[in-house]
């Protein structure tokens, strides 16, 4: 066992430092017309070009680069070089933030709906039991550590702050009993392993000590058993400005601490569309509108009258698109809906080299098995892409995921396992914030209703935490990490929450993926608004002139025993409009394709 680990972690430093030179080149434009003299510099090198008078440009780098793309006046935007990048084709946009500076000047206040929106995007924003505050917006100085800057210095959080925050006076420890002080409103209180002082005094008795706020919850002693590896923002409100909602109990200052699991949840969709009061009023492209941009290849396809018409086209325009990997995709999703499967596989099996060495077209062709329950092919192409991106998180989950539809929980768990224990070990990298709370909530699934099976029936000692959520949950994927896209949810009171995935709006978030290798995104439906909910999205490109594929999977009654799943599959090519992806009846079932 210990033999096969080391070669796995062989091999994931083998991808990790091996650079893959490669020429890149791409058209710059404002969204219309070329844009001259962009400056494209790998970073921290001096490789540096700039485009010409058509917006073109070409340069050298290596796998692992950060591309930065610049002009005067335009919003920088940085790229993140794959296995697989060789062309980028970038819109660039005006950058507003001076304009945006001046209008926040113009008035500080900000609505709770504005802050809980930008609650995890902005880390100066911590959740208090009395609402939002914003650090930069609140009279008086408000200190603040987030979680990238959190370490385990210590074994609580009295180390935390002993360590973190100087001017501060911590009394006690982590193992302490009972340390009893009669101070000010707290008058001979029993304060259970120490005191935090943050406000003046020079004795214990002379100043109160600060209370704690975790998770919206107040405590006057200190919560010792938080677990530090688990704190999102902590931050100490000092002065009467931040505190005065607290009334006498914060008269020693505030310790607002939100967790990681205390603080998920923004990926509930009924609370993010119930939040923000937009009403959809714009008209949404159908799928038959769509189906209209398609290929005329795909056209002709769809109007054949049998199965030999159908093969007789495909022989028409197989030459013409013989070296089109979307042509054979294509193909194959239409003669496997008309359950022509040897066909079918035929067609994949003599186009074969087209996918090889490519993880997003392989990933593409995975989203096609899995959308037909060819649960054997998947996996075997989730292998593929695991064997070429080792480190990527998400190779991880799509692998046991794959194990799981064959109903081999074992060797699902097998890999899940893996995964943590080369987390564990620092071989891998974890991304707390957007793909660890969507593995560790399918590793859990998989041992809640597999731990039978898993485990030993005369040994089954497992502990399986009870699932949170139970509801519908949707589970978003797409193959190319360049996708840039809007995800529109709109509730059965037709009021839409927007999931914005662009280097305009979030640039940060699609760096994070990159940099950790995943593309995912998971939102729930907690059946508290139950009816007919519509999923609709804006396609905006690739950076090449590729289409998309996005797998959709639902899942109805999840974290039951009733629990079962939906896949969808789209692909992904009119960019710049609103257009019908499927509905979902809330708590029922998919109710369109």
């Amino acid at each position: 066992m210990k033999k096969n680990i080391l070669f796995f972690v062989l091999i994931v430093f083998t991808n990790l430092t091996w650079a893959q030179e490669r020429s890149i080149i791409g058209i710059i434009t404002d969204g219309t017309n070329p844009i001259e003299n962009v400056k494209i510099a790998i970073e921290n090198t001096e490789n540096t070009v700039f485009t010409n008078t058509k917006g073109e440009y070409e340069i050298i780098a290596n796998k692992g680069d950060i591309v930065v793309f610049s002009s005067i006046g335009l919003k920088e935007v940085k790229i993140k070089v794959e296995d697989v990048t060789t062309r980028l084709n970038l819109v660039m946009t005006p950058d507003v933030q001076e304009l945006e500076e001046v209008t926040v000047e113009a008035s500080k206040r900000r609505s709770q709906q504005e802050l809980s929106e930008d609650y995890f995007s902005n880390k100066n924003i911590i959740k208090t039991a009395y609402g939002y505050l914003d650090a930069d917006r609140i009279s008086g100085k408000v200190r603040m550590l987030s979680e990238d800057e959190i370490n385990p210095v210590g074994l609580c959080l009295l180390d935390l702050l002993r360590n973190r925050f100087s001017g501060i006076r911590v009394v006690g420890n982590c193992t302490s009993g009972k340390q009893t002080f009669g101070v000010g409103s707290i008058s001979t209180a029993s304060l259970t392993g120490g005191a935090v002082f943050i406000r003046g005094g020079g004795s214990l008795t002379n100043s109160n000590p600060a209370i704690f706020d975790v998770d919206g919850q107040i405590f006057t002693n200190v919560p010792i058993w938080v677990d530090i590896n688990n704190i999102k923002r902590i931050a100490i409100l000092g002065n009467l400005a931040s505190t005065v909602a607290y009334g006498n109990l914060g008269d020693g200052g505030v310790i607002v601490v939100n967790t990681i699991t205390g603080t998920a949840g923004n990926n509930k969709i009924v609370d993010q569309a119930r939040l923000r009061n937009n009403y959809l009023s714009s008209a949404v492209l159908s799928r038959e509108k769509v189906f209209e941009n398609e290929p005329t290849y795909l056209k002709e396809l769809y109007k054949s009258s049998s199965l030999d018409e159908a093969r007789n086209i495909y022989g028409k325009f197989e030459a013409t698109y013989s070296n089109s990997p979307y042509f054979i995709l294509d193909a194959y999703k239409y003669f496997s809906s008309k359950n022509d499967d040897n066909f079918a596989k035929l067609i994949i099996t003599e186009n074969q080299g087209l996918f090889q060495d490519n993880p997003v077209l392989l990933k593409a062709l995975a989203y096609m098995y899995d959308f037909f329950g060819n649960h054997t092919k998947a996996n075997e192409t989730y292998k593929e892409i695991f064997v070429q991106r080792p480190n990527y998180v998400q190779s991880y989950m799509d692998l046991a995921n794959s194990y799981r539809d064959l109903d081999a929980s074992k060797q699902a768990a097998s890999i899940y396992s893996r995964y943590q224990y080369l987390v564990q070990e620092g071989f891998l990298s974890q991304d707390s914030i957007g793909f660890d709370p969507i593995i560790s909530r399918e590793f859990n699934n998989l041992l809640l209703l597999d731990k039978n099976i898993i485990v030993n029936k005369s040994k089954n000692q497992l502990f399986v935490a009870e699932e949170e959520f139970k509801g519908t949950r949707l589970v978003f994927e797409w193959n190319d990490s360049e996708a840039e896209f809007d995800l529109q949810f709109v509730n059965p009171e037709n009021q839409y929450y927007l999931w914005k995935h662009s280097l305009a709006d979030s640039q940060e978030e699609i760096k994070r993926e990159k940099d950790f290798g995943y593309n995912v995104k998971e939102y729930l439906l907690d059946n508290s608004l139950p009816g007919t909910w519509k999923v609709n999205i804006t396609y905006y490109g690739n950076k090449s002139l590729t289409p998309t594929y996005l797998k959709a999977t639902i899942y109805e009654n999840y974290g039951t025993h009733m629990q079962n799943k939906t896949v969808q599959l789209f692909k992904l090519g009119i960019k710049g409009v609103n257009h019908e992806l499927f509905t979902v009846n809330s708590p029922l079932k998919v109710v369109s394709r």
